[in-house]
């Protein structure tokens, strides 16, 4: 569904930006429901935020200087839908600089979609990044 692909994109685009550049964080809230989640899991507790929260914790390390680049894309996607929820299986690639040094990873996010008013919007987004033990199946490359 081209719909919600570009809303996944738009993410991409929101969060990603240049040395030198700015993230466009802000434009996140439009692309979420009002009670949008975001949800970083890995090896220890999963990070749960709102979108307000999201956006101003990843603000934040813009701000101080500490993300001084990030760049986050698609590189396969499975969506699946009826009547007007959705969900979407993306494998990405991140990478960028923090604290004067670069990273980059690989990994998983599941994004669940709404239809609100005939307008497709995300309910939530949850992701992992690949590491030792987790390894992103094949089936999702």
């Amino acid at each position: 569904m081209d719909e919600l692909r570009e809303l996944v994109e738009s993410f991409f685009e929101a969060v990603s930006f240049e040395e030198g550049g700015r993230p466009s964080y802000a434009a996140l809230h439009d692309l979420f429901i009002m009670d949008g989640k975001l949800i970083r899991s890995g090896p220890g507790d999963p990070e749960i935020l709102s979108v307000t929260q999201f956006t101003a914790s990843r603000g934040k390390l813009f701000e101080a200087g500490e993300l001084t680049s990030f760049r986050e894309t698609e590189s396969a996607a499975t969506t699946e839908s009826f009547g007007n929820v959705a969900h979407r299986f993306s494998t990405y690639r991140k990478e960028g600089i923090l604290n004067g040094t670069r990273f980059a990873a690989e990994g998983v996010i599941s994004t669940q979609f709404i239809r609100l008013a005939g307008e497709w919007k995300m309910s939530s987004m949850a992701w992992d990044d690949e590491r030792p033990g987790l390894v992103i199946p094949e089936r999702y490359r």
